[in-house]
């Protein structure tokens, strides 16, 4: 049994994050949350998480700041899942040449965020085995 992973849901809607929390939960996974960019950058840092769930629009630090500053540790970007509510084309592109692993729209499906997050975080390592 491999070891539990970590998400870190960075989103300053409380209904969101709880409603992940939950899903993640009582999935296995632990759950840490962050409801700012700054809060989110901080942890992500400290913590090194499997995963990062992050919203694009926040207080203080957007998803992109977030995204660009974690692009740029030693470690390199965490995989990321961003989550907006933004309906825009470009920030897609954006996000996906910052190279997040997946972009979803609010309002969306539980199912949805478990399905990519099961994606990323089951999928076999390329340096085991």
């Amino acid at each position: 049994m491999s070891a539990q992973k970590t998400v870190l849901l960075v989103d300053d809607d409380n209904d969101i994050i709880e409603s992940m929390r939950t899903v993640l939960e009582a999935k296995g996974y632990k759950v840490m949350v962050a409801r700012d960019g700054n809060a989110g950058l901080t942890i992500a840092e400290r913590e090194n998480p499997d995963l990062v769930i992050l919203d694009m629009m926040m207080p203080k630090k957007s998803g992109f700041l977030v995204l660009e500053k974690l692009k740029g540790r030693p470690g390199g970007l965490i995989p990321t899942i961003m989550i907006t509510g933004n309906e825009g084309s470009r920030h897609r592109a954006y996000a996906e040449m910052l190279g997040v692993r997946d972009y979803i729209r609010k309002p969306f499906a539980m199912e949805k965020l478990v399905k990519s997050v099961e994606q990323i975080l089951e999928a076999p390592a390329a340096d085991e085995g």
